[in-house]
């Protein structure tokens, strides 16, 4: 089983159990907002019987019009750095937060290929912020494999650096 730069297991269900924890102890809701995992965070979420105490929304905004609309992140952004870029995750995580009124959002945005990849940004690279409404943390991570693989290293990922 393949783990994160943590050491722990790439498992979803670990990382689902361990953030759904966390967020109960604390009394706080979170949402997501993610492009390249459509969703699978939110779906690991609300798999857990009782997520309706602390899971509030889900954005899935593949499209960089869905970013806009549903999250409000600047054109502007887009533009100059391109959906997979620190500042547009950042974007996202507030837009999320904003639209949501929850405690702290998971947002990710990545290559999940088999194509799509640069020299500058290859099949893999994937952007995650965690943000509540006086933090925010992005990592920026490259994951080899398929594009399966890409997507669940990725939603491992966000949970993890949530739980972090």
């Amino acid at each position: 089983m393949s783990t994160d730069k943590s050491g722990h297991p790439a498992n979803l269900e670990y990382w689902t159990r361990r953030l759904s924890e966390g967020l109960a102890a604390k009394a706080w809701t979170v949402t997501t907002a993610e492009s390249c995992t459509g969703g699978w965070i939110a779906k690991c979420l609300t798999d857990l019987p009782g997520s309706s105490e602390w899971f509030e929304s889900g954005y899935v905004t593949y499209s960089n019009a869905a970013k806009m609309a549903m999250l409000d992140v600047p054109a502007p952004l887009l533009a100059q750095f391109g959906a997979v870029s620190e500042p547009v995750v950042q974007a996202m995580a507030v837009g999320a937060l904003a639209a949501s009124g929850a405690d702290c959002a998971i947002a990710v945005s990545g290559i999940a290929g088999p194509t799509g990849g640069s020299a500058e940004k290859p099949v893999g690279t994937v952007w995650l912020a965690v943000a509540t409404p006086d933090a925010m943390q992005t990592q920026q991570q490259c994951f080899d494999g398929d594009r399966d693989f890409v997507r669940r290293q990725s939603a491992a990922a966000g949970m993890a650096q949530l739980c972090a």
